[in-house]
């Protein structure tokens, strides 16, 4: 399975199935997928690629860096591996991270206010013959009062087909990343945010438990970016660290999106008092594929870990030390008692010994 860069990098395929009810139903688009895309039944097949031009020769996708106001003209090569001709409608749309870390791009029912409503392609639809091949070209004007930043989108091909077995409309798409950067001043920023760390201890008093740190980090600059991650749990000042060890890095998250995080993180001392450590480290790739690791970002949260087996198990020793404790007073006052009992009556057995001679 490709990674999501490398899906973005080789193009992507997206399904959308649309129910034929009274009130249509968008289903939820399928993975992205790199190669041509092709129909349920077999038949269908086409595969687009970057125009040979003056940006490159081989082009994996389209990058750009644009000042506001300016234009791109450039294009995409539609092939035709079908034994049929092959009618595609061509559209422009923003790209958005899915809730599985992969970038996928807007259907085309919803508005698109970046590279979707900036890039327009010289023809609605393209009609091509079996075993053809057509140039497609698109314009992607930038408004005078676009904000400086990274934007991302797609070029796409689309498909519908009825499928009357199961009543619904099958629409199959095929596209090209667009990766522009307006000119201005770049502000790549994470944030850490909603930082918790919940501990969960072992019955075994003296073990150590694990902790669950979770955080949402949310990319509040105007570049996309992606992050190195550390998170580690402490006790009181500073003292008994745990590592998370190597996490996962985060998808690259466009201007304005969040991804949430939780961390395991294993070994950690009831220390009563934790405190649970995130750093981030900003990652910004340029152009040229180049990454540059930013200034680290951290925040700090405090939680609870309270060794309540170990607690119950002081208790249960200090239960038994008092009580140990007040029995062997009550054994001693006794033992006195009769001590004292036994004296007096020695005592006054010997004065009415006493007496009883004076008498005699």
């Amino acid at each position: 399975m490709l990674t999501p860069v490398t899906r973005w990098k080789t193009g992507f395929t997206a399904l959308v199935r649309t129910v034929a009810l009274p009130l249509l139903m968008a289903f939820a688009i399928a993975g992205l997928c790199a190669g041509p895309a092709q129909a349920a039944d077999g038949d269908v097949t086409w595969t687009v690629r970057t125009a040979a031009n003056g940006y490159g020769d081989d082009r994996s996708s389209y990058s750009y860096t644009v000042n506001p106001g300016g234009q791109v003209k450039d294009a995409m090569v539609v092939a035709n591996r079908s034994k049929s001709p092959l009618e595609l409608t061509v559209y422009a749309a923003d790209g958005f991270t899915t809730g599985t870390g992969q970038l996928d791009l807007l259907t085309r029912g919803k508005k698109s206010v970046g590279i979707g409503a900036w890039a327009h392609a010289g023809r609605d639809t393209v009609v091509i013959k079996p075993g053809k091949s057509a140039e497609v070209p698109f314009t992607v004007s930038v408004p005078g009062n676009a904000t400086p930043g990274d934007y991302v989108g797609g070029i796409l091909t689309s498909l519908k087909q009825a499928d009357e077995a199961e009543g619904i409309n099958v629409d199959r798409r095929l596209g090209i990343r667009v990766k522009l950067r307006v000119s201005g001043e770049l502000k790549p920023k994470l944030a850490i945010e909603d930082l918790h760390v919940d501990y969960a201890g072992s019955f075994n008093p003296f073990a150590k438990g694990d902790a669950t740190v979770t955080y949402t980090i949310h990319n509040t600059g105007n570049a996309l970016l992606s992050a190195r991650q550390t998170v580690s749990v402490s006790g009181p000042f500073g003292w008994l660290r745990a590592e998370a060890g190597e996490i996962a890095a985060p998808p690259e998250l466009l201007p304005g999106e969040s991804w949430k995080m939780k961390v395991p993180v294993h070994g950690v001392a009831p220390g009563v008092s934790l405190a649970a450590t995130a750093t981030l480290t900003p990652l910004l790739t340029d152009a040229s594929g180049s990454t540059t690791s930013l200034k680290p970002v951290e925040t700090t949260a405090h939680g609870w870990a309270v060794p309540w087996t170990l607690l119950l198990l002081i208790v249960v020793l200090l239960a038994a030390v008092v009580g140990a404790f007040i029995l062997t007073r009550r054994t001693r006052a006794r033992r006195k008692a009769r001590e004292d009992a036994r004296v007096q009556n020695a005592v006054e057995q010997a004065l009415r010994d006493k007496e009883e001679g004076r008498q005699s």
